[in-house]
C-alpha cells in the first residue's frame, strides 16, 4: 500500500509532548540531546515542563514540533525497519520535518533552519501587529473576496470549509463582520502572535534566505509536497524556492492532499500531536486512511495497524 507521510504545524503543541519518548527510547533521547547541544537555550526543559508561555514562543514552538516528529519517525523506523514510504508532506513548519524525514536535511541541518525560520518570525510578529482568523463555511472565492475586501491574506486553504485568513490585526474586525454579512458559518479569530504566511513576515523570509541557501540539501526519490504549490519539489532549486516563500505564501494543504492521492498514495501517516491532519484528511477525502501518532503508545496503535 502506498504510503506517505505528514508531520503537524505549529499550534499542536502541548508541553509535556516527547517525554514518554525519551523515557522509553534512547533514539529519542539522543535527538533530544542533540538538539539542547545545537540550540543551547533549555529546548528540552521548556518542551517537557514549559512555562506554557514559552513553548508557544515561535521560537521554541517550531524546533519542538520539528524534534518531536522526527523522533516518532526515528521510533517507527525503528520498530518497523522495512516501511517504505512514497512521499512526505507537512502543514507549514511541518514540511521542514517532512523534508527532513524524507532524507533532504540532516537532523543538525534541518534544525538549524528551523530555530532561525522560529526565531525570525517570533521578531517579526514583535515588530508587527498581526492578526489571523479562521472561516468556517467559507468556499475559497468567498474567503479570496473577503481577504481581498479586509486587506488580509489568505494564509490556509486547509481542507472544504476551513480557510484561514492573515493580515494586519486592525482589520480582523472589519472581516470577522463582512464574514458574518456572509453569512459563513463561523468566522473566529485565533489567538496567535502574529499574522503567519501573510506579507507582515516578509522580514522573516528574508533573514531565512542566506539560512536557506548555506544549508546542505541531498534531494532524493522521496518527494515532500510543497506547501506553496501543492505540488512535489523535487530538486535542489525548488525545495530551496518553496520553503523560503513559504514564509509568506499561502498553505495549500488540501491541494497537497489531493495531489499525494492523486500520485497513488493510499494512506497517510501523521506524526505528531493532536491528529489535526488526519481530521482535515477525513474532509478532503474520506475514503483514503489518516493513521496518527502523537506519543508512544498511540505509535504502537499504528504499529498494530500496519502488521
Amino acid at each position: 500500500m502506498k504510503t506517505a507521510l505528514l508531520f503537524s504545524g505549529q499550534g499542536a503543541q502541548y508541553v509535556g509532548m516527547g517525554r514518554d519518548l525519551v523515557e522509553t527510547s534512547p533514539e529519542a533521547a539522543a535527538l533530544y540531546q542533540e538538539a539542547d547541544r545545537i540550540l543551547d537555550n533549555g529546548f528540552s526543559q521548556v518542551c517537557f515542563e514549559g512555562p506554557e508561555e514559552r513553548l508557544t514562543d515561535t521560537s521554541y514552538c517550531q524546533p519542538a514540533l520539528f524534534v518531536h516528529g522526527l523522533a516518532l519517525f526515528t521510533l517507527l523506523k525503528k520498530e518497523k525497519p522495512g516501511i517504505h514510504f512514497a512521499a512526505t508532506a507537512g502543514l507549514s513548519l511541518g514540511e521542514f520535518t517532512a523534508h527532513t524525514a524524507a532524507g533532504h536535511f540532516s537532523f543538525s541541518d534541518g534544525l538549524k533552519v528551523v530555530a532561525a525560520r522560529g526565531r525570525l518570525m517570533q521578531e517579526a510578529c514583535l515588530a508587527t501587529q498581526g492578526g489571523m482568523l479562521t472561516l468556517i463555511g467559507a468556499t475559497p472565492e468567498q474567503a479570496e473576496a473577503l481577504a481581498a475586501a479586509s486587506q488580509l491574506q489568505v494564509a490556509n486553504y486547509n481542507c472544504p470549509g476551513q480557510i484561514v485568513l492573515s493580515g494586519a490585526q486592525s482589520q480582523v474586525p472589519l472581516a470577522v463582520e463582512k464574514g458574518k454579512a456572509l453569512g459563513l458559518k463561523r468566522v473566529l479569530p485565533l489567538n496567535v502572535a502574529g499574522a503567519y504566511h501573510s506579507r507582515l513576515m516578509l522580514s522573516a523570509q528574508e533573514g531565512l534566505a542566506p539560512v536557506l541557501q548555506a544549508a546542505t540539501l541531498s534531494p532524493n526519490s522521496i518527494v515532500t509536497f510543497s506547501n506553496v504549490t501543492g505540488l512535489a519539489a523535487a530538486t535542489e532549486a525548488e525545495i530551496r524556492d518553496t520553503l523560503l516563500r513559504q514564509v509568506t505564501g499561502s498553505v495549500r494543504w488540501q491541494t497537497c492532499i489531493e495531489n499525494l492521492i492523486a500520485s497513488g498514495v493510499q494512506r497517510f501517516l501523521e506524526l505528531g500531536p493532536g491528529k489535526v491532519l488526519a481530521g482535515m484528511c477525513k474532509r478532503i477525502h474520506k475514503d483514503i486512511p489518516c493513521l496518527s501518532a502523537g506519543n508512544a503508545e498511540e505509535l504502537k496503535g499504528i504499529l498494530h495497524e500496519l502488521a
